[in-house]
Protein backbone atom coordinates (compact mmCIF):
# COMPACT_ATOMS: atom_id res chain seq x y z
CA UNK A 1 0.00 0.00 0.00
CA UNK A 2 1.17 3.34 -0.82
CA UNK A 3 1.02 6.43 1.33
CA UNK A 4 -1.75 8.03 -0.75
CA UNK A 5 -3.92 4.97 -0.48
CA UNK A 6 -3.37 4.82 3.24
CA UNK A 7 -4.46 8.43 3.61
CA UNK A 8 -7.59 7.95 1.61
CA UNK A 9 -8.52 4.95 3.65
CA UNK A 10 -8.02 6.81 6.89
CA UNK A 11 -9.71 10.05 5.81
CA UNK A 12 -13.22 8.75 6.37
CA UNK A 13 -12.41 7.77 9.94
CA UNK A 14 -12.78 10.44 12.62
CA UNK A 15 -9.72 11.44 14.58
CA UNK A 16 -9.31 10.02 18.04
CA UNK A 17 -11.62 11.60 20.65
CA UNK A 18 -13.98 13.14 18.09
CA UNK A 19 -17.24 11.88 16.76
CA UNK A 20 -17.95 11.40 13.16
CA UNK A 21 -18.51 14.84 11.53
CA UNK A 22 -21.50 13.62 9.56
CA UNK A 23 -23.26 12.82 12.82
CA UNK A 24 -22.46 16.28 14.20
CA UNK A 25 -23.57 17.99 11.01
CA UNK A 26 -26.95 16.25 11.03
CA UNK A 27 -27.73 17.33 14.62
CA UNK A 28 -27.23 21.03 13.82
CA UNK A 29 -30.20 23.02 12.53
CA UNK A 30 -29.98 24.18 8.96
CA UNK A 31 -30.28 27.90 8.41
CA UNK A 32 -32.37 29.11 5.56
CA UNK A 33 -33.18 32.60 4.30
CA UNK A 34 -36.87 33.40 4.63
CA UNK A 35 -38.18 36.04 2.34
CA UNK A 36 -41.13 38.24 3.26
CA UNK A 37 -41.11 38.07 7.03
CA UNK A 38 -43.44 40.30 9.03
CA UNK A 39 -44.84 43.28 7.31
CA UNK A 40 -44.85 46.76 8.86
CA UNK A 41 -48.61 46.47 9.34
CA UNK A 42 -48.27 43.30 11.47
CA UNK A 43 -45.67 44.98 13.65
CA UNK A 44 -47.84 48.09 14.05
CA UNK A 45 -50.88 46.01 15.05
CA UNK A 46 -48.83 44.18 17.65
CA UNK A 47 -47.39 47.45 19.01
CA UNK A 48 -50.82 49.09 19.09
CA UNK A 49 -52.33 46.10 20.90
CA UNK A 50 -49.50 46.05 23.39
CA UNK A 51 -49.74 49.81 23.91
CA UNK A 52 -53.51 49.57 24.40
CA UNK A 53 -53.04 46.76 26.91
CA UNK A 54 -50.43 48.75 28.81
CA UNK A 55 -52.71 51.82 28.77
CA UNK A 56 -55.64 49.74 30.01
CA UNK A 57 -53.65 48.14 32.81
CA UNK A 58 -52.14 51.47 33.77
CA UNK A 59 -55.53 53.17 33.68
CA UNK A 60 -57.02 50.48 35.90
CA UNK A 61 -54.16 50.83 38.36
CA UNK A 62 -54.45 54.62 38.37
CA UNK A 63 -58.21 54.46 38.95
CA UNK A 64 -57.75 51.97 41.80
CA UNK A 65 -55.07 54.18 43.35
CA UNK A 66 -57.27 57.29 43.12
CA UNK A 67 -60.25 55.47 44.63
CA UNK A 68 -58.07 54.20 47.48
CA UNK A 69 -56.71 57.70 48.14
CA UNK A 70 -60.19 59.22 48.17
CA UNK A 71 -61.44 56.46 50.49
CA UNK A 72 -58.48 57.02 52.82
CA UNK A 73 -59.15 60.75 52.90
CA UNK A 74 -62.85 60.24 53.63
CA UNK A 75 -62.12 57.74 56.39
CA UNK A 76 -59.53 60.10 57.86
CA UNK A 77 -62.02 62.99 57.76
CA UNK A 78 -64.74 60.87 59.39
CA UNK A 79 -62.39 59.69 62.16
CA UNK A 80 -61.18 63.24 62.79
CA UNK A 81 -64.77 64.50 63.00
CA UNK A 82 -65.69 61.73 65.45
CA UNK A 83 -62.62 62.53 67.56
CA UNK A 84 -63.58 66.22 67.72
CA UNK A 85 -67.16 65.34 68.70
CA UNK A 86 -65.93 62.95 71.39
CA UNK A 87 -63.53 65.58 72.68
CA UNK A 88 -66.33 68.15 72.87
CA UNK A 89 -68.62 65.69 74.69
CA UNK A 90 -65.80 64.80 77.07
CA UNK A 91 -65.25 68.49 77.88
CA UNK A 92 -68.97 68.90 78.60
CA UNK A 93 -69.04 65.80 80.82
CA UNK A 94 -65.96 67.00 82.72
CA UNK A 95 -67.61 70.40 83.23
CA UNK A 96 -70.80 68.73 84.52
CA UNK A 97 -68.79 66.48 86.84
CA UNK A 98 -66.89 69.43 88.29
CA UNK A 99 -70.19 71.34 88.84
CA UNK A 100 -71.73 68.31 90.58
CA UNK A 101 -68.62 67.88 92.76
CA UNK A 102 -68.83 71.55 93.72
CA UNK A 103 -72.54 71.14 94.58
CA UNK A 104 -71.73 68.08 96.73
CA UNK A 105 -69.00 69.99 98.55
CA UNK A 106 -71.37 72.93 99.14
CA UNK A 107 -74.13 70.63 100.46
CA UNK A 108 -71.63 68.77 102.68
CA UNK A 109 -70.36 72.08 104.12
CA UNK A 110 -73.95 73.18 104.78
CA UNK A 111 -74.74 69.84 106.50
CA UNK A 112 -71.60 70.07 108.63
CA UNK A 113 -72.59 73.60 109.64
CA UNK A 114 -76.11 72.46 110.62
CA UNK A 115 -74.74 69.53 112.64
CA UNK A 116 -72.36 71.86 114.45
CA UNK A 117 -75.16 74.28 115.37
CA UNK A 118 -77.56 71.53 116.51
CA UNK A 119 -76.55 71.41 120.22
CA UNK A 120 -76.87 75.22 120.57
CA UNK A 121 -80.31 75.24 118.98
CA UNK A 122 -81.44 72.35 121.17
CA UNK A 123 -80.39 74.24 124.34
CA UNK A 124 -82.24 77.35 123.15
CA UNK A 125 -85.37 75.23 122.80
CA UNK A 126 -84.97 73.99 126.37
CA UNK A 127 -83.68 70.53 125.69
CA UNK A 128 -81.13 68.96 127.99
CA UNK A 129 -78.52 66.39 127.12
CA UNK A 130 -79.17 62.83 128.20
CA UNK A 131 -77.54 61.81 131.43
CA UNK A 132 -77.48 58.06 131.51
CA UNK A 133 -79.24 55.16 129.87
CA UNK A 134 -82.70 55.83 128.64
CA UNK A 135 -85.52 53.37 129.18
CA UNK A 136 -89.19 53.62 128.37
CA UNK A 137 -91.78 51.72 130.36
CA UNK A 138 -94.87 50.95 128.32
CA UNK A 139 -96.74 48.85 130.87
CA UNK A 140 -98.88 51.69 132.07
CA UNK A 141 -99.53 52.98 128.61
CA UNK A 142 -103.12 53.58 127.61
CA UNK A 143 -104.16 54.04 124.08
CA UNK A 144 -105.89 57.27 123.17
CA UNK A 145 -107.76 55.67 120.32
CA UNK A 146 -111.43 54.93 120.98
CA UNK A 147 -111.42 51.61 119.12
CA UNK A 148 -110.01 49.69 122.09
Amino acid sequence: MSAATARSVRSHVAPAGRDDESHVASSRPKLEVVSGGKSKKDTDDFADGLFERIKTVSLVHVVIAIVMLIAALLVSLALRTMMVQNSFEQAQVQTNISKLNQDIEDDQAQLDGLQASLPDRAQKMGMVPQSGPLSIDLQGYQSTSKGQ
